[in-house]
Formats: structure tokens, C-alpha cells, sequence
């Protein structure tokens, strides 16, 4: 039994004044005769899209009850992936949160809380396309599809075609969600 999250962060006028972003995330276990689903989402003024990708896996993971799962971890977000995948995090600690060029790692309070929440569980962080078309070709599609399973090292056994579309389906419905956290912490702003 495994957990999946789908994340992700939006962030309009991203890096200026008076911006405003908002992150999404559900929660899905399938189980042998139903489908458990957990819907969450928010947003804040003044951030940046980075801030609300990881605000989104985040907050997925603080609504867990239980440590010790296996988890799958949908993002768009390269930013995510690429850490995880190639353990930045590693030389950043060894390093004093210092990067590569020597400067320190953005958003180090929100890499430090993510990493003390996914210490506990088995996760594995799969990059998805952002922005995708519901609507593409069979032939885009297959481009993607296949895309995806080079990147993601899953095979054609373990991720058909039609669990790519529904992965790119969850994709665009946290993407939603992310824009209506941003959508209402503009109109929250007094």
C-alpha cells in the first residue's frame, strides 16, 4: 500500500511587490475497493514560486498521521526533484547550508522542516510535466509518456499509459488548487 502526494506551488507576480502564492496538495490512497483523498491548499502574500512548491510537499506531509509509509511524491517541481534525486541537501548540511557557489541555499527554513519530515517515510520524489493539455494528441501523449518513464525510472509494468494521464490529471487539479490559495490570500489581503 502505497501513498501518493501531488503537489504544487503557484506564484503570481512572482519575486515583486505585492505578489501573492498559493500551494496545493491531495493525499491519495488507493486501497483494494475504494480510494481515500485528501484535499488541502492555501497561499500567503509576499513569496516566491519556490516557496509555495515546497510550502505545498510540506504541508502534504504535516497532515500524515503516521511515520514509516511508503510515498510517492508528484511535483513539477525540478527545484524538488533534483535535491532529492541528486541529494543537495547533503553537501548544503555538510557545507553550513552553503550551495555549490558558496552563498547560502534559499529558503533553508522550509528545506530543513521538509527534510525532518521525510526523514521518517520512504519516499521517492517523481518529476511530472507542469502545464500539460488534457486535450493533447495519442501522439503527444506517447511523447510524453514515454518522457516520463525515462526520467522517472518506473517502467511500462509499473506506470501504464493510463495511470501517466491520470498522474498529469492530479497534476492539473493541484495545480487549480494552488492558484485558488493565491486567489484567496489576494483577497484576504487587507
Amino acid at each position: 500500500m502505497k501513498l501518493k502526494i501531488f503537489t504544487d506551488g503557484a506564484c503570481s507576480g512572482n519575486q515583486n511587490e505585492e505578489n501573492y502564492g498559493g500551494w496545493g496538495a491531495v493525499l491519495r490512497l488507493d486501497l483494494q475497493d475504494n480510494v481515500h483523498e485528501k484535499e488541502i491548499y492555501g497561499g500567503e502574500p509576499d513569496t516566491t514560486n519556490n516557496r509555495m512548491e515546497l510550502t505545498g510537499v510540506i504541508e502534504a506531509f504535516s497532515a500524515l498521521k503516521k511515520p514509516d509509509q511508503d510515498i510517492e511524491v508528484y511535483t513539477d517541481s525540478a527545484y524538488i526533484v533534483n535535491c532529492f534525486k541528486n541529494r543537495w541537501y547533503v553537501n548544503w548540511q555538510k557545507n553550513g547550508w552553503k550551495n555549490a557557489s558558496g552563498k547560502p541555499v534559499e529558503n533553508r527554513d522550509l528545506w530543513e522542516k521538509l527534510l525532518s519530515l521525510v526523514e521518517s517515510h520512504n519516499v521517492k520524489f517523481v518529476k511530472v510535466k507542469g502545464h500539460v493539455s488534457l486535450r493533447s494528441s495519442e501522439e503527444m501523449w506517447g511523447k510524453h509518456y514515454r518522457k516520463f518513464l525515462k526520467e522517472s525510472g518506473f517502467s511500462q509494468d509499473e506506470v501504464s499509459i493510463a495511470d501517466f494521464k491520470a498522474i498529469t490529471e492530479m497534476n492539473v487539479r493541484v495545480d487549480a488548487l494552488a492558484v485558488r490559495g493565491a486567489c484567496e490570500a489576494k483577497t484576504q489581503k487587507i
